[in-house]
């Protein structure tokens, strides 16, 4: 099963990875940069992930096309400055990574375990929330839930533990 749940509905991954594409490119061309080869082969290996990867594994992935490290890494750094991908914490190391535009909201579950994440949507939550705030007169920008636990795989076997 895929880590990554959630995606615009009436979009197919193809058309998602192609319009992500062109706005990094528009992104990049705005800075004085373009869209390389190596930078189409980072984002293309983040579109056709079926978890969160982390930088190391993007590298690992793309090093025998002769990508280097330093280059996944600034591409993660422009990716994240053009607000088409965001940061997931793991229990420990490296932060985790999405594509995230376009998509609908959702918050992560993080197995402190195996170190699975899976993506939610609480629609119940999110009204609280905003009533809450309203409240008091606080305006939300954005938000984010990771919330750090067992999965239900790891929760069946430390209990057999």
């Amino acid at each position: 099963m895929s880590e990554l749940s959630y995606f615009p509905g009436s979009t197919n991954r193809e058309d998602y990875a192609k319009k992500i594409a062109a706005v990094f490119s528009e992104y990049l061309e705005k800075n004085g940069l373009r869209l390389t080869s190596p930078r189409r082969k980072i984002l293309d290996c983040l579109l056709k992930a079926d978890r969160h990867l982390n930088q190391e594994e993007i590298y690992q992935s793309l090093r025998p096309q002769g990508i280097g490290r330093a280059t996944v890494f600034r591409t993660i750094k422009m990716l994240e400055d053009s607000n088409l991908l965001s940061r997931i914490a793991g229990i420990s190391g490296p932060p985790r990574f999405e594509v995230h535009s376009e998509r609908p909201h959702h918050d992560h579950l993080v197995c402190i375990s195996c170190g699975s994440i899976q993506e939610i949507q609480w629609p119940e939550l999110e009204r609280i929330q905003e009533k809450a705030c309203g409240k008091i007169g606080f305006e939300i920008k954005w938000h984010r839930h990771e919330i750090f636990g067992f999965c239900k795989k790891c929760a069946g076997s430390s209990k057999q533990a």
